[in-house]
């Protein structure tokens, strides 16, 4: 059942907030801010040849192939249907591999807000609630999964504002924590490199409003829109947040998953004001968590639903919720994943910090890889179909396309290769990390290649039994 011109639910307003809701993470700010001051050379870097060129690619694909499969549907018209069974794989599993990262942070944050010394275990019982909460979001209906997600991107934006303005503030009364000067923040090759793939994590997702089509009401003319204005607001929210938590603490004490309350709390002081806002602004902080993992989820789960009701997935990913149409099949298997993940790192994992990092760089490393079939597709369709109403193209010739398709390529790579081995830029591997995020991830591709391998013999027999007949 498809909802009818007047009937759907997101113009521009709603959009932009969708977009900036789905890149604009608070949880990604104390790895980027890990980096030190150059961090802030590095966000202007990767917007200029990475951010721009990737939301132009985005709206123009978004715009003359609005279905829902949005990059899965990209991908099977470029390079068939072997490659769109991988892209809607790793899209979709990667949010199930990311959402125990993001409910840890949750826990992690929970436990420094309010019982400080909370154990490991309770902490996994939180994630696993909010797991389940998210899958219970997403198959109500679309109107209560725009509502928390418009909800979490005010939120998101709230929250980075008070994080870079209470910086600002503070360090004019009491001193910047770190120096920020032309040598530090030059982009350097050093330690702190090995969380620049965060940058890049960061700032995708903004093709992700294409698996929205059927609920846009002007697809051809808002999604550019939308897009461009969220760019430039996530950019700039992300380096003004950045900025905040380096003005206030030394890059040494940021810690990945307390270093938001850490900077609340510094920022506020101790008195009852200051505990009211450290309290008021730490559970927005968290219902933005919770926001971000529902927009993700209803975008890949989508994705995954039209897939798999081609064939192309399991049966089971297929089901579709009678009433709301929303894809409970692939909700409750994101949940069942999710747990299972999270219930596996808590045996192997003791610090949240650790826990925190080594399954937000798996889930990542899954992540980016749809994005390596992505922007070569952007190439074949012009190429394949350069007849087809583009209601907005990118600018340039052919030959800027490609260029711009290399460099996006080249930062994706870079950001799968430094998840993985973080040190290799000072000539090192840490294998007792590496090893554990590199058997993930061939795991979870060898997981892919099965699924694959049965759709290819489901549609033998579906070619054998049109034969027949």
């Amino acid at each position: 059942m498809s909802t009818s011109g007047s009937e759907k639910r997101m113009g521009l307003p709603s959009l932009t907030l969708f977009s900036v809701c789905a890149v604009l993470v608070v949880d990604g700010l104390t790895a980027s801010a890990s980096i030190g001051p150059s961090s802030i050379t590095w966000w202007l870097i990767t917007l200029i040849l990475f951010v721009i060129p990737y939301g132009l690619i985005s709206s123009e694909l978004g715009t003359t192939y609005p279905d829902e499969g949005g990059i899965y549907d990209w991908v099977k018209r470029a390079f068939g249907y072997k490659w769109a069974v991988r892209t809607t794989w790793y899209y979709w599993i990667n949010v199930a591999l990311w959402m125990p990262a993001v409910y840890i942070m949750f826990a992690g944050m929970f436990a420094e807000l309010f019982f400080p010394g909370m154990n490991l275990w309770l902490q996994i019982v939180i994630c696993l609630a909010l797991t389940w909460l998210t899958v219970w979001i997403c198959n109500v209906s679309v109107d209560t999964g725009v509502w928390v997600v418009n909800l979490g991107a005010l939120f998101k934006v709230l929250v980075i504002l008070v994080l870079g303005i209470g910086g600002v503030w503070f360090a004019a009364r009491n001193g910047i924590a770190n120096e920020f000067s032309w040598r530090t923040m030059a982009p350097s090759v050093d330690s702190g490199l090995g969380f620049l793939p965060v940058i890049v994590f960061n700032l995708l997702g903004f093709e992700l409003i294409a698996t929205m089509g059927k609920e846009i009401r002007d697809p051809r003319k808002d999604v550019p829109k939308s897009i461009l204005i969220a760019a430039a607001l996530v950019t700039g929210l992300y380096v003004f947040g950045t900025i905040g938590i380096l003005m206030a603490l030394p890059v040494a004490e940021i810690g990945l998953v307390a270093g938001i309350v850490q900077t609340l709390k510094l920022l506020f002081g101790q008195g009852p004001f200051g505990q009211f806002m450290v309290y008021a602004i730490g559970i927005l902080t968290l219902c933005t968590f919770l926001a971000n993992m529902v927009t993700w989820t209803m975008g890949a789960t989508r994705a995954a639903m039209e897939a798999a009701q081609a064939g192309e997935l399991p049966a089971p990913v297929a089901k579709e919720h009678p009433v709301h149409r929303t894809p409970i099949g692939a909700n409750v298997i994101t949940g069942l994943v999710s747990s299972a993940v999270i219930l596996i790192y808590g045996l192997f994992a003791g610090e949240s910090d650790e826990l925190f990092w080594s399954i937000f760089a798996f889930s990542s490393c899954i992540f980016l890889l749809p994005y390596i079939f992505m922007f070569p597709a952007h190439l074949k369709l012009r190429a394949s179909q350069p007849d087809v109403d583009r209601p907005y193209r990118v600018p340039g010739s052919f030959g800027v396309q490609v260029v711009i398709v290399a460099v996006c390529l080249f930062f994706i790579a870079q950001a799968v290769v430094l998840f993985v081995f973080p040190d290799l830029p000072i000539g090192s591997i840490d294998w007792s990390y590496s090893a554990p995020v590199s058997i993930g991830v061939i795991i979870t591709i060898g997981i892919g290649e099965w699924i694959l391998n049965g759709a290819i013999k489901r549609q033998k027999i579906e070619k054998t039994a049109e034969i027949k007949n």
